[in-house]
């Protein structure tokens, strides 16, 4: 069943009108990685003390959106990899993302949720219950916790606990494709073998955190958001959804615009580093 789900989400990224520029037949993603986790691991209420008590476990998310009769079992999470061409776009940018990189952050989100929706539908034909966190009814998000910016389901701790990659210094995720993608999931009450988490800690496929050897995402941030501490999601927020949306939002075509600059011409950009360097 586990290569079943591989293969449903594959075609659908592969052959849906929603992943491909308004001006070309190019895709905005490349072939998705999915990976397993079972609604049951400790780290889902783990990431109760790390994120929030806000953060809802997959059984308080099923409940929440079916009552008391919604089971969860699984959680199937993937990564959408931006393409190679987009990347290199937006390598060359220095202030506000490239208009591929926004148009693929704008409009290759909608394809996201045409995906979330799209596997539902495919459980429930199989006669299983499926929700998708983040467009089920009471997902929320805040804007002042201990965490900085955060909401009722992280799709980045869900694609960690399913063994897809580790966080980065600039707190995003570092996977076998690189930190340059989107992710999504979907928990459902079918039971999957969980991937394994081939990494020996949360943060190892960032160079910095494994061996103090790079740090290069902080030096493309344009307002300095990022430093060794961190990442300051204040700081950044308000430079990704209001000043580059009023500086390029318009010029793009785009309602939302991203930023992705820590994304790319960093090491990570297309995979997990082995040495420090600059992306190829």
């Amino acid at each position: 069943m586990e290569e079943q789900i591989r293969t449903v989400i594959a075609r659908f990224v592969r052959d849906s009108p929603l992943n491909r520029f308004p001006d070309s037949c190019e895709p905005y993603f490349d072939e998705p990685l999915v990976g397993f986790a079972a609604a049951d691991d400790h780290l889902f209420s783990d990431y109760k003390s790390i994120i929030g008590n806000f953060h809802r476990t997959p059984q308080e998310v099923m409940e929440n959106a079916l009552g008391a009769g919604g089971v969860a079992a699984s959680v199937i999470s993937w990564i959408l990899p931006v393409t190679r061409p987009t990347k290199e776009s937006n390598r060359r940018e220095k202030q506000y993302p490239s208009q591929a990189w926004a148009r693929t952050r704008a409009f290759g989100e909608q394809l996201n949720g045409a995906l979330r929706r799209h596997l539902v539908a495919w459980l429930e034909e199989q006669g299983r219950q499926a929700v998708p966190p983040q467009l089920a009814a009471g997902w929320q998000e805040f804007s002042d916790t201990p965490v900085g910016i955060a909401s009722t389901w992280s799709e980045r701790h869900a694609a960690y606990a399913a063994g897809l990659g580790t966080f980065s210094l600039n707190d995003a995720l570092i996977t076998p494709r690189g930190i340059a993608h989107r992710c999504g999931s979907v928990i459902t009450d079918l039971p999957l073998e969980p991937s394994a988490r081939p990494y020996p800690d949360h943060r190892y496929n960032c160079l910095y955190f494994r061996n103090g050897s790079c740090g290069l995402c902080i030096s493309r941030c344009p307002v300095g958001a990022l430093s060794l501490a961190g990442h300051d999601k204040s700081i950044c927020s308000k430079y990704v959804y209001q000043t580059v949306v009023a500086a390029v939002g318009e010029t793009f075509g785009t309602p939302q615009t991203g930023c992705g600059l820590c994304q790319t011409r960093v090491p990570c950009e297309g995979g997990i580093p082995a040495n420090c360097g600059t992306a190829s």
